[in-house]
């Protein structure tokens, strides 16, 4: 429970009315109840609040919030920023009592930090680190010699890798794996695949070929406030470190393969993937089910569309969009063209 004193000043935003009105849960305007807190940050929502029974929301600037029935308001100027504030208000994560669960198995050499609660079922390994304040939830895997920082959140079935180097304030959503060997195979003749790189698609003569395993010997190390979705995966590098930069944000089922390196501040979304040793600069934006080819740059300050394919090095400050990727621009007027085609062929 929260007043709405406290929960305007978590949100960093002015409010109006009864300050000492006590909130117990978000909810959406039309049916928030009298102890909910409507989230009405604009003024379509304002018929929704009509239809609840809210006594507080959050609105918009110059908003008549008397004049709809409410006895406090919290103002927004900018309502996705004000979610964000509310939103870590009021969550109050998985509940993971403090302290060590016995029914988890620390190594000896290990070292948990002051403050740290570890879940059931939870195996940390030799000369493994967790640093102050971490919640560990059930069923994770910490590998021997990896390094958490403070104040991580690390949820159901993750598994991290050893010697996996993680900075503070890490958010790790359930099953992803952070430190699995990387996809580099080699065959003892050149293969198919190294021809037509070669060519662009004339092939030789076609013989039997095998693969061979090159193993993986660097680490993955992960920047400060970086978060990292459900299922998501990061691999290991092959000699140099896979590294992810301050506070990017990784979405649900993403792969950055071996040797990758992400700068700071940077967006991937649902179903990217980044193949070997490319390089993604500071700021850089990759919707859904963007593709990045192996040992290609996309600069600082990208932004991609979804379902764009990068096949080349990619210019800062570039929108881009398509498959392969050109800039958005272009891809539209492409598009445009490409409509007209059926009429421009009839006879």
């Amino acid at each position: 429970m929260f007043t709405v004193a406290q929960i305007a000043a978590a949100m960093g935003t002015p409010f109006e009315g009864a300050g000492d009105l006590v909130i117990a849960r978000a909810a959406e305007p039309g049916t928030a109840g009298p102890d909910d807190l409507a989230l009405a940050m604009s003024p379509r929502y304002a018929e929704g609040l009509a239809a609840g029974q809210a006594r507080a929301a959050v609105v918009w600037p110059g908003a008549d919030w008397r004049g709809m029935g409410l006895q406090a308001a919290i103002i927004a100027p900018r309502g996705r920023l004000a979610m964000a504030g509310l939103t870590r208000a009021l969550d109050p994560g998985p509940a993971i009592a403090p302290g060590v669960h016995p029914m988890t198995v620390v190594d000896p050499s290990a070292q948990v930090g002051e403050g740290a609660a570890i879940g059931p079922f939870v195996v940390i390994g030799p000369g493994a680190r967790i640093g102050a304040g971490a919640r560990i939830a059930s069923h994770v895997s910490v590998g021997a010699g990896a390094v958490i920082g403070r104040d991580a959140l690390i949820h159901e079935g993750a598994r991290i890798g050893h010697h996996v180097i993680i900075g503070d304030g890490f958010i790790c959503g359930p099953g992803a794996v952070i430190g699995a060997d990387g996809f580099s195979f080699v065959t003892p003749e050149v293969s198919g695949v190294e021809e037509i790189r070669q060519t662009l698609g004339v092939r030789a003569e076609i013989k039997p070929q095998s693969w061979e395993r090159i193993h993986s010997l660097g680490l993955v190390e992960i920047g400060d406030g970086v978060e990292i979705g459900a299922n998501s995966t990061v691999d290991r590098g092959t000699i140099r470190a896979t590294r992810i930069g301050h506070r990017t944000k990784l979405d649900n089922l993403v792969h950055v393969a071996h040797n990758v390196e992400v700068g700071e501040d940077c967006l991937l979304c649902a179903m990217v993937g980044i193949a070997g040793s490319s390089r993604i600069g500071n700021r850089v934006v990759l919707a859904g089910q963007v593709g990045v080819v192996d040992n290609v740059f996309v600069g600082d300050d990208v932004i991609t569309g979804a379902g764009t394919l990068i096949m080349t090095n990619a210019p800062a400050g570039r929108v881009l969009l398509g498959y392969p990727a050109v800039r958005m621009e272009t891809q539209i007027a492409m598009q445009k063209a490409l409509r007209r085609l059926p009429r421009q062929a009839k006879p």
